[in-house]
């Protein structure tokens, strides 16, 4: 593991030459946060970490602070991160509660494996709400459909699933009798990372258990009855494979609010965008108007009501967090420089 681990960092050493930082040999990458501190992985081994006082004092939003997935520059003395590197992608939702504040589960990650269990829990509509953050956050989603073994018409949900989604991946696994692992191979090469995310019970503990080849994170049934999940990850946690790879496995979610999402509606509904582009009226609603192509769409067959119903649901909350995200920058970015000219009148 030791040279594994050796051969990422050097290679990733290769790749922020660019960023202009004497200390680029200081390098690692956050594996877990817990109570404001850090573990971070270097190629020597892992360190307890705290942020630096200029990061703390400089950070606006959360997404100045480090998250688990990112490289980060830490000091001499291997405790303080000073610097956190640009991120290739985030996956980010709303914050749980009323707050308009955003929660990043995930920095610098290729693939999502979205988990859902092929059982009474199967939700297409979680499904694409998952989905509409992967897009935003510049990595490739994967639809996992785990506990086949569990499934008689499997093939059938999974071609269902498969419709519905247009043209996103859909891999059916089980973690038992290993159906499926091998589809996962080509989204786990040296180098890469996946983010395991979906709902409690769905099998991302046992997943994570299985691609690390030992139990790193515990695991538990489903509830009887209701194929409800129980929490078993409390924390996120990124783990190197022994073929350079990694995987961070999540908690699960309970609710998945959206943080932003225009640029990923558009890819996700793009047969309704196209659609939309041939209506009469630009500002077109898809309701009343005539010359609508999308309803059209809908009476001829071609299109489903409730795909439409989804698209604009979503539309709605996206503008609704847009705006409230919009006012708390507005207040964040006041309270930053009321405390800078704080600090210039102490001098």
């Amino acid at each position: 593991m030791n040279i594994v681990r050796t051969h990422l960092f050097k290679s990733k050493l290769e790749s922020f030459k660019d960023t202009n930082d004497m200390s680029i040999q200081n390098l690692g990458r956050v594996v877990t946060e817990q109570k404001g501190a850090y573990m971070v992985m270097t190629e020597d081994g892992e360190r307890l970490c705290k942020i630096s006082g200029k990061i703390r004092f400089e950070s606006v939003t959360r997404e100045d602070l480090p998250a688990v997935g990112d490289w980060v520059l830490i000091n001499d003395e291997g405790c303080i991160i000073e610097k956190v590197l640009p991120r290739a992608s985030k996956f980010s939702r709303k914050k749980a509660g009323l707050e308009a504040d955003e929660q990043i589960i995930a920095a610098n990650i290729d693939t999502i494996f979205i988990l859902s269990s092929l059982n009474d829990e199967l939700n297409i509509g979680r499904i694409e709400r998952y989905l509409l953050l992967c897009w935003e956050s510049g990595a490739n989603p994967v639809v996992v459909l785990t506990k086949a073994d569990t499934c008689k018409n499997g093939a059938e949900k999974r071609k269902e699933v498969e419709d519905k989604l247009y043209g996103v991946k859909v891999i059916t696994i089980s973690s038992i009798t290993k159906e499926g692992m091998e589809e996962l191979g080509p989204y786990l090469e040296m180098g890469k990372t996946v983010a395991l995310v979906g709902s409690s019970g769905v099998g991302k503990s046992t997943l994570t258990n299985n691609l690390v080849d030992a139990v790193v994170q515990k695991t538990k049934e489903i509830r009887d009855g209701d194929d409800k999940g129980r929490h078993t990850t409390t924390h996120r946690e990124l783990f190197l494979l022994e073929n350079g790879a990694s995987i961070i496995d999540t908690p699960g979610m309970r609710e998945i609010q959206l943080w932003q999402g225009q640029g990923g509606l558009t890819t996700q509904f793009s047969d309704i965008k196209e659609l939309a582009y041939s209506c009469r009226f630009k500002d077109c609603s898809h309701d009343e108007e005539p010359g609508c192509r999308v309803k059209e769409a809908i009476l001829s067959g071609d299109l489903d009501l409730n795909r439409l119903s989804q698209y604009q649901k979503l539309q709605r909350e996206i503008a609704y967090m847009d705006r409230r995200g919009n006012k708390r920058l507005e207040s964040l970015e006041r309270k930053k420089w009321k405390n800078i000219g704080k600090q210039r009148n102490l001098k």
